[in-house]
């Protein structure tokens, strides 16, 4: 019996700790490590989740606009490489994390949430321009 209950604790610790774990997460950076990744990066999404009022009003340049609201369940048609870097942000900050969140539960693996353009202290465009 005591070889049995062994075995039992030993293949337990064993497929334990071969469990692959789920990464569904996102992360976090701050406004001057996202301005370093746009400077140094050269292949990457920068996605604005506000309002399409908003983002029509001022937005970074060169960013895509997806609303919070609109990210899902479905594939985004507009994001179909899940392994792209994608810097997100919105207003403030909140939205931004709700919609890496959701991305992240869709199966994107390199979302950097870096806040609200209220911080922004570069360039703006809108569009208007």
């Amino acid at each position: 019996m005591k070889k049995i209950i062994i075995f039992v604790i030993m293949a337990a610790m064993l497929f334990g700790c071969t469990a692959k774990e789920s990464k569904n997460t996102y992360n976090q950076i701050s406004m001057a490590e996202a301005v370093s990744m746009m400077e140094n990066e050269t292949d990457y999404i920068i996605l604005d989740v506000r309002t399409a009022e908003e983002f029509e009003e001022k937005h970074i340049p060169g960013a895509i606009n997806i609303p919070n609201e609109e990210i899902g369940t479905e594939k985004i048609e507009s994001l179909p490489d899940k392994e792209a870097i994608i810097l997100v942000y919105c207003r403030s900050g909140n939205r931004s994390k709700q919609a890496s969140e959701k991305l992240a539960g869709l199966g994107y693996t390199n979302i950097y949430e870096f806040g609200g353009i209220n911080d922004w202290k570069g360039k703006t465009v809108s569009g208007k321009d």
